[in-house]
């Protein structure tokens, strides 16, 4: 009958491939040290070498919480935004052309004009196709 395998941690394997990756003690050494095969330390060291980049391109269990902190955050601002527009939507819709129109901020950094007039449903032109209030089809 043979013998029963023994399951090793994850833990004891680094410790062993690590070991051997210092090259300090001999593999039979560090075998008899572990209570391990020879063999298996070698596999161990291979392994631990092979791998030992993915440490260092992976940010690490850190990294993974703070991005997933960060997609919550994202998602939760998506959601306030969502409500907000369709509160302001509603509320536009009660309002005149002119009152909307007075809202447009043709000086505004980041907002182009054109963007502005979709968002507050200003017609871009009036009748006769003039400009209405610095909107136009090209944006300023």
């Amino acid at each position: 009958m043979s013998k029963k395998r023994r399951l090793h941690s994850p833990d004891l394997k680094a410790k062993v491939g690590l070991e051997a990756l210092k090259g300090i003690e001999p593999v039979h050494a560090i075998a008899a040290k572990f209570q391990v095969h020879p063999v298996q330390v070698s596999q161990w060291k291979k392994e631990a070498a092979e791998r030992l980049p993915e440490v260092f391109a992976r940010k690490g269990v850190k990294d993974a919480q703070e991005a997933k902190d960060r997609e919550k955050e994202l998602f939760e601002e998506i959601g306030r935004l969502k409500m907000e527009l369709e509160w302001l939507k509603k509320k536009l819709a009660n309002s005149s052309v002119e009152e909307r129109r007075r809202m447009i901020e043709p000086e505004h950094p980041a907002l182009p004009i054109v963007r502005q007039c979709e968002l507050a449903w200003v017609p871009k032109t009036g009748r006769g196709g003039m400009l209405v209030h610095g909107c136009s089809r090209r944006g300023s």
